[in-house]
């Protein structure tokens, strides 16, 4: 990785093939390694797909911890991520117990500092508010930096006339732009110099003061933009 690539890991916890929640996060990770691109930066860019490692992922909760050489790669890419898209089917007006098996697994240290953009998908519009009132708290938890839009799809904004319309388009580049903009900031502060978010005390210092010249969004105004 160059000091001008950053690394993103995308968790996907779809449970079909095709998934809609995968497409999401695709989109997602593209319109970031665009707006990137326009930064003059790259992005190396992993997906972690939740439904391929589900059985390890209750096992290893099951067995106090002990993870499978797949989760063990899965947690080891999340530590060294700079950023992290997050993207969840709304089951139960919630995100999945898929979903929350993995990260329930995840060392409670392994996102600290990490801007998190999330995302979810359902079957209508009234499940929106899952991204700020189950997902946030979630990365909350984490000591994760949340992004303040979070991006949500209906099904219909996957077919019909609404897939060819701005809506879910302008939401997802909207969040792009925050994330992309956060890892801009971490190059021109001089964060390039590790693969990895914010951890320490003095890398969560370096950010809040990003924070205090504009560098980065104000991550405690969570607007809900993604209405």
């Amino acid at each position: 990785m160059t000091s001008r690539e950053r690394s993103v890991v995308v968790v996907s916890a779809g449970v079909s093939t095709p998934s809609s929640t995968r497409l999401l996060a695709e989109r997602i990770a593209d319109s970031v390694g665009d707006r990137l691109r326009v930064r003059d930066l790259s992005a190396s860019v992993t997906f972690v797909d939740v439904r391929e490692v589900a059985m390890e992922a209750t096992s290893a909760i099951l067995n106090a911890g002990r993870r499978s050489t797949a989760l063990e790669a899965a947690n080891e890419a999340l530590a060294g991520a700079d950023a992290v898209i997050a993207v969840t089917p709304v089951f139960a007006g919630s995100y999945s117990g898929l979903f929350k098996s993995f990260f329930d697994q995840l060392d409670p240290d392994v996102l600290r500092g990490t801007p998190v953009l999330v995302a979810a998908t359902g079957g209508s519009e009234r499940h929106s508010l899952v991204l700020d009132h189950a997902l946030r708290p979630l990365f909350a938890y984490f000591g994760a930096l949340v992004l303040p839009t979070g991006v949500f799809a209906a099904t219909s904004d996957f077919g019909g006339a609404a897939a060819n319309g701005q809506g879910l388009a302008e939401r997802v580049d909207r969040a792009a732009d925050e994330l992309s903009g956060a890892l801009a900031s971490m190059v021109a502060f001089g964060s390039s110099e590790s693969s990895r978010g914010p951890r320490s005390a003095d890398d969560l210092s370096a950010a809040e003061s990003m924070e205090a010249v504009g560098a980065l969004p104000d991550f405690g105004s969570f607007l809900p933009s993604h209405r």
